[in-house]
């Protein structure tokens, strides 16, 4: 396999390998094969492909890739973001080489000692993870971060996600499934991994050995397709929650793919229970209503 380390041109051929990748390690990982099937359908088809992708990306935006037998929306982000940006984030996660902190560093001032907090205190992962923790108002959490910086990294975020997106800035920050089937997909997760009966990966961060030791989930529900892990961030290890806060990422085939944490609460009303950070307050009325 080649690597998923950014490279400045992808060609056709590279990005019908990563997609090929993504396929293979679906496949062993336990996911829906319909979803495998649909990652080696569109490499056929980029593969195939008489023209450049990379031309198709810049004259006719999302919707060219979009139009290519079949590579549909969800695809066709993800080939943006791989000709925009040189890399694949979902694919380094899949191989657990994903490395946030490198990763942060790509926007405008944000350097090696600033990713380390942003990702240890908010756990974010993506860009487009940072990007919700900017309009959602958590970055301000982070210390260190004063109001106008936080604008300045909102700015520089817009400008690269808008790249490989090619829509309105307004379109970036979707909707997301209900706290219901977040904390469903939860369950099922702590369930799996404790049983055992989940694929591991190893995780690049905190795993000198390279040991196999982080279950992978891969389910859905409805139009959501949902990857869960526990977090592998410096703070979850401090705190001895590596096998309590899971995080969740998800997407349908019509919006870009965002994260959320959930965690066992350790205070005040909800305490002892599985909430999803960021939307307490709707946890707090299903538990009142349930």
């Amino acid at each position: 396999m080649q690597s998923v380390h950014p490279l400045a041109d992808p060609d056709n051929a590279q990005v019908a390998d990563w997609l090929r990748q993504a396929a293979e390690l679906l496949q062993a990982q336990g996911a829906n094969p319909f979803r495998v099937a649909a990652y080696r359908k569109a490499a056929e088809s980029v593969e195939r492909h008489t023209g450049s992708v990379r031309s198709l990306f810049a004259m006719e935006g999302r919707d060219g890739l979009d139009a290519l037998p079949g590579v549909g929306a969800g695809i066709a982000s993800a080939i943006a973001e791989m000709l925009a940006t040189g890399r694949w984030v979902q694919l380094e996660r899949l191989r657990g080489t994903l490395d946030p902190t490198t990763l942060f560093q790509t926007v405008p001032g944000i350097g090696p000692e600033l990713a380390e907090r942003i990702h240890d205190a908010l756990g974010v992962e993506t860009l487009e993870g940072l990007e919700a923790a900017c309009h959602e108002g958590r970055l301000a959490e982070v210390g260190g971060i004063g109001p106008r910086r936080i604008a300045a990294i909102r700015a520089s975020l817009a400008e690269i996600l808008d790249r490989s997106r090619l829509r309105p800035r307004s379109a970036t920050i979707g909707p997301e499934p209900s706290v219901e089937v977040l904390l469903d997909v939860d369950r099922e997760y702590l369930d799996k991994a404790a049983a055992g009966t989940l694929p591991t990966i190893a995780p690049r961060r905190f795993n000198a050995l390279r040991i196999a030791w982080l279950p992978i989930l891969h389910a859905k529900r409805g139009d959501w397709h949902f990857t869960a892990l526990f977090s592998n961030t410096a703070r979850a290890h401090e705190l001895h929650r590596t096998h309590d806060w899971v995080v969740l990422y998800f997407h349908d085939d019509h919006h870009a793919e965002r994260q959320r944490t959930v965690v066992t609460e350790q205070r005040g009303p909800l305490a002892g229970h599985r909430v999803v950070r960021g939307r307490e307050q709707e946890c707090l009325a299903m538990l009142c209503t349930g």
